[in-house]
């Protein structure tokens, strides 16, 4: 595994000393112009991870740990970058954008170029930084996460990967839009800096993160089956171990297989109709269709299904009452359109001295309005009045309802 990295170096290094005038280049300005350097040349310091381009059509840049070696160094404390997490990259971001405000202001457009060179290059620092942060956790999960050599270290590794996790997610919090936006302004390098392109890489870096963690979601299930499994192993080798004339029974001559030996697939497998889908619709209906329908005629002396005799006088009596109530609700709504007013159904039954018990008058009226068409109850409203019983929770009792014209 050694020789692998140990090459990977030399071609590094290689190639920062054969190109070093295009890293220095890069280094001083800040940018790499295509024209006056070699393609190819370009094209393998990106592929050695040495220049990168932040977004398509603009410059290339050093990468900013190509940057960092140097910085430290050279010993440019000029330009040399403390920063070691994104609050305080931020901090430096904001500080450097209100010297640019301050040197368009007075008209410093000399001065106020440098700062905006130097906040491109803290932009790209941190875009970088982000990204390059998501790259190490996919790195950390893809080459390392299995590769330990006890449990208790796999346990560690899989909380650090969490921590890494949570890390970047509290990190990307700190990128208040409104606010950046609130402090670029109207200055239309510093919205494309500080908004389009900030927002760009928050974006990306989301999604990258969201699947390095559903990666590692995945290896960590993976895992608890492999613990489970090794532990179930364990236990039965210390078993064997302290009862040495232990003989397991054969599986095949149980009733109830245990799951662990049972991985034969079932001859004919369970199976229930799903009414809800859409591709078993024909033969459902055809299955339907196919059924037929059996009449038995019943023995004329079941005794069981004889008729009964009806109280022609009940039904008659019954059917007076209903009558007198119906035409009594048919006044009362007469009532409340000639009064073009409220009218309670109690006081009207009072006024008119009605025989009838007041709850099967509410509920007389109640029906009543709500047996109207949609259109016309849209004529009338009705308030109820009662009290909430003192007993039983969200239980109203109703004692009156008033009904009146809209």
């Amino acid at each position: 595994m050694s020789q692998p990295i140990l090459e990977s170096g030399q071609k590094l290094l290689n190639a920062l000393a054969n190109h070093s005038d295009v890293v220095m280049h890069a280094f001083v300005n800040g940018r790499i112009s295509e024209e006056s350097h070699n393609e190819q040349v370009l094209k393998s310091l990106q592929k050695l991870g040495i220049l990168w381009r932040p977004e398509p059509g603009e410059e290339l840049r050093l990468r900013s740990h190509i940057r960092s070696l140097l910085e430290h160094s050279l010993r440019d404390e000029s330009s040399r970058q403390l920063e070691t997490n994104i609050q305080a990259r931020l901090q430096t971001i904001k500080t450097v954008v209100s010297h640019y405000h301050e040197a368009m202001n007075d008209q410093g457009y000399a001065q106020a170029e440098v700062y905006l060179e130097d906040l491109t290059e803290q932009v790209y620092g941190l875009s970088d930084s982000l990204k390059s942060g998501v790259r190490n956790l996919w790195r950390r999960i893809h080459n390392e996460f299995g590769y330990v050599s006890s449990i208790n270290a796999k346990i560690r590794e899989n909380e650090l990967a969490q921590k890494q996790v949570t890390q970047m997610r509290e990190q990307l919090q700190l990128l208040q839009f409104d606010e950046l936006t609130k402090l670029a302004g109207t200055s239309r390098p510093l919205r494309r800096l500080m908004v389009v392109h900030l927002q760009n890489c928050h974006s990306e870096t989301s999604k990258e993160l969201s699947s390095a963690q559903a990666r590692l979601i995945e290896l960590l299930g993976q895992f608890r089956q492999y613990l489970q499994s090794s532990q179930l192993l364990k236990g039965f080798i210390r078993h064997c171990r302290q009862k040495p004339q232990y003989q397991p029974k054969d599986p095949g001559m149980q009733n109830a297989v245990n799951p662990l030996f049972n991985r034969a697939a079932a001859i004919i497998k369970p199976a229930a109709i799903s009414v809800n889908n859409i591709e078993h619709e024909t033969d459902l209906s055809a299955l339907v269709a196919g059924l037929k329908r059996i009449n038995r005629k019943l023995d004329a002396s079941d005794d069981k299904r004889q008729g009964q005799d009806v109280a022609i006088g009940d039904i008659e009596e019954i059917s007076l009452v209903d009558d007198e109530l119906h035409q009594a609700v048919e006044q009362y709504f007469c009532e409340v359109i000639d009064n073009a007013s409220k009218v309670s159904a109690m006081q009207f039954m009072s006024d008119q001295s009605l025989n009838f018990d007041a709850e099967e008058w509410i509920y007389a009226v109640i029906n009543g309005y709500q047996g109207l068409g949609f259109e016309e109850q849209e004529f009338f409203e009705m308030d109820t009045l009662g009290h909430q019983h003192p007993m039983f929770n969200n239980n109203f009792v109703i004692e009156d309802v008033r009904l009146g014209l809209r």
